[in-house]
């Protein structure tokens, strides 16, 4: 292989002056000599793009650093150059932690926007960004029968409304205990989304997640607004639903959009499928949409919280209060204890398309990923199933897996969601989601998939600039233009089932 001998420059970026490693802005060859900052690195071995070379050598045991945080320890001594990945860092999570709140001074954030967006105000006060009809169902029973409905009232009643849409899912019945509660308050908080201008939600009849409890669980509904009935107790399910769609279309299509400040915003910031660029370009870029959301009074909402695991330090120092920081503290230690009573490591993470990305262990994941939360104060900790309540920064419980986190980002009212990602995904939830590419290889081999490419920060557009763009696409999309995943149909939710099955 050809090794070139001039000094390459702009090839490796590192984002902390601590750090023991810097990301390869492409695939590098071993023997080329590189520049970081008026520094040369020779490297010593091929280093794919994405993946970490050493531009500060580590003994056996010491602590790497990346982002200026440990991502893990060396497991052999690495030299100045060395490929730093799997084969020689290793994660150094183990168990529940003990934490301390110090109040302290946060850091100056990104100036508040001003911008206003076109959304559908509801009586509840809460801002839709969209105006569909929803079809929710209690049990995976009549999942089918939601998904008839709603492609027989799209064709019946096409061009009413933005839509009509069915969630289908396989549970609602032979669930105990926490399942049949997870399953209970997501179907009712989707079923008050203000993003829903009429929801039916059908029942079977025999379910354990009866219709008659679902709905007393949920009293902030718009009455108006929904319709509800067990398929066992009619004799036309779809013709009776049919009607009752075509009620709420009556009542949907009166609506129309208005301004709105972002202060009526909730954002929902999601990571999947990372790279090694994932923490340097799209969730650092995302964080500065979320400090801008937060600062106008609106309500960004992190969650994955596995996916904090060994970054909890960062998020847990801008708590507001000990309240808050209790709150927090034990939704990190709830989801680590059932990670260990599950007999499973708790950092049994990142997954193999991470890895091939370039991120070695959780930790370093983990450090990208809390970067989505900006810098702004973390006022909130929700948990599963709940509700945002007041504007800032919120913290929500759910686990990493992109359908269920982006279900319970949109059942806690997040009516558009970010999601950055370094492999690509073509996945799409209830509340629109922005697909936010972390290079610019991706978005240009899936633009089908892609919605904003972060990686031009790499390639000399300045992170405020590329901030106010996608902020200036939030707004678009907030006020109406359809997603990716929107054009191409993907629309789905997923249920977090933790427990066993009767």
């Amino acid at each position: 292989m050809t090794q070139p001998s001039s000094v390459r420059v702009e090839s490796i970026h590192d984002v902390d002056p601590r750090d023991h490693v810097a990301t390869a802005l492409r695939d590098i060859v071993a023997g080329e000599t590189l520049s970081l900052r008026g520094r040369s690195v020779l490297a010593r071995a091929d280093i794919p793009k994405g993946h970490k070379i050493a531009i500060q050598g580590a003994a056996a045991g010491q602590d790497v650093l990346k982002y200026g945080w440990p991502i893990g320890r060396a497991t052999i001594d690495i030299a100045v150059g060395d490929h730093v990945h799997v084969h020689n860092v290793e994660t150094k999570l183990s168990g529940v932690e003990d934490y301390v709140w110090t109040p302290s001074a946060l850091a100056p954030v990104a100036a508040p926007t001003d911008r206003a967006f076109m959304g559908y105000r509801r009586r509840n006060g809460r801002v839709g960004t969209r105006n569909e009809i929803w079809v929710l169902c209690t049990v995976g029973c009549v999942a089918n029968t939601a998904r008839r409905i709603a492609e027989k009232a799209n064709a019946r009643f096409a061009g009413r409304t933005d839509g009509v849409f069915a969630f289908p899912h396989p549970f609602g019945c032979s669930q105990l205990g926490d399942d049949l509660s997870h399953t209970r308050k997501l179907i009712a908080a989707l079923a008050g989304h203000p993003n829903a201008g009429g929801v039916l939600i059908l029942g079977l009849g025999c379910e354990n997640n009866q219709l008659k409890t679902l709905l007393d669980s949920a009293p902030d509904l718009d009455p108006a607004r929904l319709r509800a009935f067990t398929t066992q107790m009619v004799d036309d399910e779809l013709e009776d639903g049919l009607a009752a769609i075509e009620a709420l279309i009556a009542l949907a299509e009166r609506d129309v959009r208005e301004p709105c400040p972002v202060s009526d915003l909730v954002v929902g910031l999601k990571c999947g499928g990372s790279d090694g660029f994932s923490g340097v370009t799209a969730n650092p870029l995302v964080g500065r949409i979320a400090d801008k959301v937060s600062d106008a009074g609106g309500t960004p909402v992190l969650t994955e919280i596995p996916e904090i695991f060994g970054a909890e330090q960062m998020l847990l120092a801008r708590a507001a209060s000990q309240t808050v920081f209790d709150s927090a503290v034990r939704v990190v230690d709830d989801f680590k204890r059932y990670f260990i009573d599950n007999n499973q490591p708790i950092h049994e993470n990142p997954s193999p398309g991470n890895i091939a990305g370039g991120i070695t262990t959780l930790e370093e994941k983990s450090l990208g990923a809390v970067q989505k939360g900006g810098r702004s104060a973390l006022v909130e900790v929700i948990r599963y199933g709940e509700r945002v309540g007041p504007h800032g920064l919120t913290l929500l419980e759910a686990p990493g897996n992109d359908a269920v986190s982006s279900t319970a980002l949109t059942a806690a009212g997040a009516t558009v969601i970010l999601f950055t990602t370094g492999r690509g995904t073509p996945l799409g939830f209830p509340a629109p989601t922005l697909k936010i590419a972390s290079n610019s290889g991706l978005a240009t081999r899936k633009p089908g998939w892609i919605d904003f490419d972060a990686g031009v920060v790499l390639s000399g557009q300045s992170m405020d600039d590329a901030a106010d763009a996608l902020m200036d696409l939030v707004v678009e999309t907030a006020s109406g233009k359809a997603t990716k995943a929107e054009l191409n149909g993907e629309r789905e939710i997923a249920i977090w089932k933790s427990g066993v099955t009767l």
